[in-house]
């Protein structure tokens, strides 16, 4: 009976919040499939621990933390495996978005080295502080500070606007 309700627990849990998981997962990757990926995995790992997790203050920020854990491991392992599972339900765009933007910004995010990439999707994505970060990615609030620094800077340069000349012949 136990075991049934905390089945139902997790079931509802894992219903309510994979789309955000998996909105964070592909800030994290660049790629829907990747994404789904790692949801799966940081759902598995969530599965296996969910008696630790249900008895925690902030179940949103646990998971947070087994996903982002879980992206840096896949970057530095020196190979992974890749399994497709079914399709990818990509989202569209939303009304009256600036969509060259919007793509733009997910290029130079996708080119940011992982830990970089961490620090700004859970700084700017999650809405986390300094403190909170740190304690995601299991490190001090200096290295949280720097890296998103960094990875800011590097953003800044990629997407700033450039002036564009104006062909010859053609007067202001």
């Amino acid at each position: 009976m136990a075991e049934r309700r905390r089945d139902a627990e997790f079931t509802e849990y894992v219903t309510a919040r994979t789309p955000w998981l998996r909105k964070v997962a592909y800030l994290l990757s660049g790629d829907w499939y990747d994404a789904d990926d790692l949801v799966q995995t940081t759902i598995t790992k969530l599965y296996i621990n969910w008696h630790r997790a249900a008895g925690v203050e902030n179940v949103d920020g646990y998971v947070r933390t087994i996903l982002v854990n879980t992206f840096l491991a896949e970057q530095r392992s020196l190979w992974g495996s890749r399994v497709v599972l079914g399709t990818a339900n990509d989202e569209g765009p939303a009304l009256n978005a600036d969509l060259d933007s919007t793509l733009d910004l997910r290029a130079a995010l996708a080119a940011l080295p992982p830990r970089q990439r961490a620090t700004v999707v859970l700084r700017y994505y999650c809405d986390l502080s300094v403190e909170q970060a740190a304690q995601a990615l299991d490190c001090s609030p200096g290295n949280v500070k720097s890296q998103t620094s960094r990875g800011i800077d590097a953003l800044r340069r990629v997407l700033e606007p450039r002036p564009v000349d104006a062909p010859k012949g053609v007067r202001s």
